[in-house]
This record gives C-alpha cells, sequence and structure tokens, in this order.
C-alpha cells in the first residue's frame, strides 16, 4: 500500500474536511432529496436531480478523503535536521539565468499548494531538491523548460495551511 507523507497540520486539515462532508453536507443534501422527491414526477424534477448529482459528488469526496487517510502516515518537520533539504523544508533559491528568487516548503501531496509556495515532495522539483544544501545546483526540468537554480538557503518553519 503506498503511504502518504503529511504533516499533522494537513491531517488535521484532511480529517475537518471529512467530518464537516460526513456530520453537515452529506445530511443536508439528504434531506434536501427527501424533500426534492416528495414535488412529484421525477423525470422533470431539476431540484431532485440536483440534489442526487449534488449526494453522488460528496460521496466521491468521501471515499477520496477516507483513502487518503488511510495512507497516511503523519510525519513532524521539526524532527528532522534541514541542513539538506527533507520532508518539511523551507528552500530558498534563485534562478541562475535570472536571478529570480523563489521560496518552497516541501510538503505532502494533499498539502501542496503551488500559489503558497507548498510543493509537494513527489513534484519533479521537490524530488530534485531532496538531499541537496545551501550552494548546490539543480537543473530542474519544469513545465516552463529546463531551470537552473542554486540552493540559498535550507531551513525549517513551522508549516501553516491557513
Amino acid at each position: 500500500m503506498d503511504k502518504e507523507p503529511m504533516t499533522l497540520a494537513g491531517y488535521n486539515k484532511i480529517t475537518g474536511t471529512l467530518e464537516f462532508l460526513k456530520k453537515t453536507e452529506r445530511p443536508e443534501t439528504v434531506i434536501a432529496l427527501e424533500e426534492a422527491r416528495q414535488l412529484g414526477d421525477l423525470k422533470e424534477n431539476a431540484e431532485y436531480h440536483s440534489a442526487k448529482e449534488k449526494l453522488g459528488l460528496i460521496d466521491s469526496q468521501i471515499a477520496e478523503l477516507n483513502a487518503v487517510i488511510s495512507k497516511a502516515v503523519i510525519i513532524d518537520p521539526s524532527t528532522l535536521p534541514h541542513n539538506k533539504v527533507s520532508f518539511g523544508s523551507t528552500v530558498g533559491l534563485v534562478d541562475v539565468k535570472t536571478d529570480e528568487e523563489f521560496i518552497y516548503t516541501i510538503v505532502g501531496g494533499v498539502e501542496s499548494n503551488a500559489e503558497k509556495g507548498m510543493i509537494s515532495f513527489n513534484s519533479p522539483l521537490a524530488k530534485q531538491l531532496m538531499g541537496k544544501e545551501e550552494g548546490d545546483e539543480i537543473r530542474a526540468t519544469l513545465p516552463g523548460g529546463v531551470k537552473t537554480f542554486e540552493v540559498l538557503n535550507v531551513s525549517y518553519k513551522e508549516i501553516s495551511l491557513i
């Protein structure tokens, strides 16, 4: 079985979402479905079809989250050394051609959010960064082409998913 590394914050976020879907969203949709069913002719009942479709989406989200949780391995990045890039490291990079600087934190797949600089440990860039240290250069094949980065620094900062 594949393991899905994540921080405690990521695990709490997923279990919170699952709890909300099971205890609030799904029961409300079941009630809406029942109310729509009582409106009569189901063939032309838009409310019924809409509620039924929403229930199907909620059920598939619940199944997906359950699958992720069953594979979850919680890793506390604060206990790992961060002299080299590892899970939970915050890495400062500079594009050697453009001098543009980037800061990325390496997290679990479910926690990744590129806009916030959180990249999955499974992403091509993160895979090439693992084990690197300050001053190392990497050639990364990214969607925009091949870029060469220098690692400016590697550190650990508390990970916030808000």
